[in-house]
């Protein structure tokens, strides 16, 4: 029945108290709430609507993440975000979380984000009558003379009550006696010391103990009591007490003093002789165990010294209860109390509490923007106790102070960028006003997240790729590759080929490309004799979002293989074979051309070079084949012994790697002067016609190859004109320039050496002796044993190419496109003489002997 009348009186106490609580709000400053709440109430009771008092939506209140901010200790408080009151998470003990403070504030910070506000809520305990007075003794021994008089007092032990306030002792009660009556000293701060006062004197032959009960009461309601018996010895005489020099005793003191440092001297002296006169010093009854901790006083000396760490910001102030006692019998005893002020020094450091709401900040966040709010505290007092905030690096962010004091907020004042740099390690450093000057960092690590704002980039631009003809179908023949300064799915690239509707489309049709890797699959193969070089576009696209892209242009040339054989274009039969007849007279004389075979390759260069041999022949002394122009001569005049009839089987193969060839049947018949003279003519006619035919195809086949030499030409001087301006040299564009490198034929002549340099030119094409247009002497070497002094039989390649105003021509054997070349290098170098190019110039050549016509 007790609890139930407990509870309800502390129920309506509660609404009182947040009815006046939300009265002084509503009158109040409103940077700040304040309600109350009783120690000891249920978890999950009530404080207060704090949504509801500062006029904030409660359907927001989830959504903008309104709660409590704490440092390391958690508060006893939680916020609900659905209904916005303030409720009790833990049990609240007032005197575990004030001691025996007044008013007793728990200080609350409640943020609330999107946009970031900060409340600041007190939220004061208070104290219920929950403790009784206790003693520090059950039971209490005095000795009292008998000789003492009627007002003699002897300090007891105060009780002490955990509560604070008007529930701390509020009175003290003494059995009933005649000898004794009870005096309580309030000295403030709820302490209330009890006296024992003599009020008649004692006669030890009557009465020697004399049995009390103190009894403490709090002012609780019900109030609750604490008891100490009180045992009384009468001893005999000692008259005087002793007297201390002095009527108070006040000191200075730094905090953080050493150990033994001495503080102050008491004194006291006794009129009374022997052992009453001697005095002793203690500390007083009431001194509690936190003094005793850090204060020693020497019993003999009277000498305060320090005994414990004395902290200001603990307390600062102690006032300190010292008894002087003499020696005698009955034990005479003065008080005296001893007050020490603690002076504060510079001795704490500033703390910095971060609150951070961005774990990754965007690199497109817009100067101002808010990364963490700080807060800084210091526990010391005065100018020790001012602080200063700021930080000393070149980061992109700056501090900016709030209207709250100590209060600052870390934001952006320069665009990021995360590929210069990703995380930024943001030092704050917080220093007081004090002396010495204590400062404290704290570093912030501040990620920046990732936008799309970079395209992909090719490593290559543009892409330039040399490819053998006849590559097998559906194998990569080259690749590309892009590169994405972002990161994660911005820096994920995928692959495409542009395919659009020109000239260029059919060729890209047959090109694949793996999207993840940019590896370009060929999907059919390439023949250099129809096609010898073309270009496409290939497109990289990130992932992000928006995604971004970048083209470049791949420019594939295909290089020639040995895959034609020769092409026997004379002699022709009716049946389309290789055979033909010719008839001489047989008076000619030695060297007489009898015919020529001519031949045709399809490949270019050595592939392209055509050498006549024979294979089968009646009479070898007869006739000779020459190796280069095909040419049949006979080698002396006929006799009468030789066969009418000469059957020669010539073998026309070309100069690749893997060598292919065709062979030709010529039948020579040898007749007597009239004969020849009328088949001659007969043959003649036939052979004009045969030879118009022929002239019709090669005209065909010439025009066709022109027309793709043509489109190479176009295709070259666009990349030349689309190359850097910067390079050191560029290739020279033939405009009737195939693909083909120019062919050099050395010779000597005399002392000196010659190299003619014409595109497919042969050993057999024609030179003319003196002609310089293209020729470059070569500096003369000692001849070496065997060497053939007119032709040494070495061809070799030559590249131009342009540097300045100049062009060169670079000679070496069987040099490419693909080899390397070192600009400024004159070593196998022939300086053409400058001239300004006429538009469809050509570079002076030499007549091409491969198709042998």
């Amino acid at each position: 029945m007790e609890q139930r009348r407990r509870l309800s009186w502390r129920e309506r106490r509660w609404w009182v108290v947040n009815m006046v609580a939300l009265a002084a709000f509503w009158s109040g400053a409103s940077a700040q709430m304040r309600y109350s709440i009783s120690e000891e109430v249920k978890i999950g009771t009530g404080v207060g609507n704090i949504a509801k008092d500062l006029g904030l939506d409660k359907s927001t209140l989830k959504e903008r993440g309104y709660r409590i901010v704490h440092g390391s200790a958690e508060p006893p408080f939680r916020v609900n975000q659905d209904d916005g009151f303030l409720y009790v998470s833990r049990k609240i003990d007032r005197e575990d979380l004030c001691d025996r403070s007044k008013v007793c504030l728990i200080d609350l910070k409640t943020v609330l984000e999107n946009p970031l506000e900060i409340h600041y809520v007190a939220v004061e305990v208070l104290d219920v009558n929950d403790h009784s007075p206790i003693f520090p003794e059950k039971e209490k021994m005095l000795e009292i003379s008998e000789s003492a008089l009627p007002g003699a007092r002897f300090q007891l032990q105060a009780a002490r009550d955990a509560d604070s306030g008007p529930l701390s002792v509020q009175q003290y009660k003494l059995s009933q006696n005649e000898h004794f009556h009870l005096e309580v000293k309030d000295r403030g701060e709820d302490r209330k010391t009890p006296s024992l006062i003599l009020q008649k004197s004692l006669d030890r032959e009557s009465v020697k103990t004399h049995v009390l009960l103190l009894t403490a009461i709090d002012g609780g309601k019900p109030p609750k009591s604490g008891d100490m018996r009180i045992i009384v010895d009468v001893s005999d005489v000692n008259d005087n007490p002793p007297i201390f020099t002095k009527d108070s005793y006040t000191v200075q003191l730094k905090e953080n003093s050493p150990l033994g440092t001495s503080i102050i001297r008491v004194n006291a002296t006794d009129l009374d002789e022997g052992s009453n006169g001697e005095v002793v010093y203690s500390l007083g009854n009431d001194v509690d165990g936190t003094i005793r901790a850090r204060f020693n006083l020497n019993p003999l000396t009277g000498v305060i010294t320090v005994a414990g760490v004395i902290d200001y910001e603990e307390r600062s102030r102690y006032e300190i209860d010292v008894q002087a006692s003499d020696k005698g019998a009955a034990t005479l005893t003065t008080d005296k109390v001893v007050i020490i002020n603690i002076v504060d020094v510079n001795d704490n450091e500033p703390e910095i509490e971060v609150t951070s709401f961005s774990r990754a900040l965007p690199e497109d966040s817009k100067p101002g923007t808010t990364v963490a709010l700080i807060s800084v505290k210091d526990s010391d007092s005065g100018l020790n106790g001012k602080v200063m905030c700021f930080m000393n690096q070149d980061v992109p962010f700056t501090l900016a102070p709030s209207l709250q004091n100590n209060m600052y907020s870390l934001v952006t004042k320069l665009r990021l960028d995360r590929e210069q740099q990703s995380q930024y390690d943001v030092t704050i450093v917080a220093k007081d006003a004090g002396e010495p000057v204590l400062s404290s960092v704290k570093t912030i690590s501040i990620i920046v997240s990732d936008v799309n704002d970079n395209r992909p980039e090719f490593l290559l631009s543009p892409y330039t790729f040399y490819i053998t003809e006849n590559n097998p179908p559906a194998a990569s023949v080259f690749s590309v590759k892009a590169s994405d300064r972002d990161e994660g799915d911005n820096a994920v690239i995928s692959y495409h080929i542009l395919r659009d509707r020109g000239a260029e489309n059919t060729l890209s049709a047959f090109l694949n490309i793996n999207a993840e890797n940019g590896d370009i699959l060929a999907l059919k193969s390439f023949d250099f004799e129809t096609l010898k070089t073309f270009q496409f576009q290939v497109v990289a696209t990130d992932s992000g979002s928006p995604s971004l892209s970048s083209n470049v242009t791949v420019n594939v040339f295909i290089l020639d293989q040995n895959d034609n054989a020769p092409v026997i274009l004379y002699p022709v039969s009716s049946n389309g074979s290789a055979e033909g007849v010719e008839e001489i007279p047989r008076n000619v004389n030695a060297g007489h051309l009898v015919t020529k075979v001519r031949a045709y390759d399809a490949d270019i260069g050595y592939n392209g070079w055509l050498l006549f041999s024979l294979l089968e022949v009646t009479d070898h002394s007869l006739f000779a084949l020459d190796r280069y122009t095909g040419q049949i001569r006979t080698l002396r005049s006929f006799t009468e012994t030789d066969e009418a009839e000469h059957k020669l089987l010539i073998l026309v193969k070309d100069n690749g790697n893997v060598s292919l060839s065709a062979t030709a049947t010529v039948v020579v018949k040898a007749v007597e002067p009239k004969e020849a003279f009328a088949a001659s003519d007969v043959k003649s006619a036939a052979k004009d016609d045969e030879e118009n035919n022929v002239t019709f195809y090669l005209m065909i086949t010439l025009g066709s190859v022109s027309a793709l030499f043509l489109i190479s030409i176009i295709v070259l001087i666009a990349m030349q004109c689309s190359k850097p301006t910067d390079y050191s040299s560029k290739y020279l564009q033939d405009p009737n320039y195939d693909g083909t490198l120019c062919n050099s034929i050395q010779y000597r002549s005399g002392d000196r050496r010659y190299m003619l340099v014409g595109p497919r030119m042969s050993i057999g094409s024609t030179i003319v002796p003196g002609s310089n247009g293209n020729t470059l002497v070569v500096p003369g070497r000692r001849q070496v044993s065997g060497e053939d002094v007119n032709y040494d039989g070495t061809l070799c390649n030559s590249i131009q190419y342009r540097s300045g105003d100049r062009r060169y021509m670079l000679v070496g054997p069987r040099m490419s496109i693909g080899s390397t070349i070192v600009p400024g290098s004159n070593g196998n170098t022939l300086v053409v003489p400058g001239r300004r190019q006429v538009s469809g110039e050509i570079p002076p050549t030499v007549q091409n002997g491969n198709d042998n016509k």
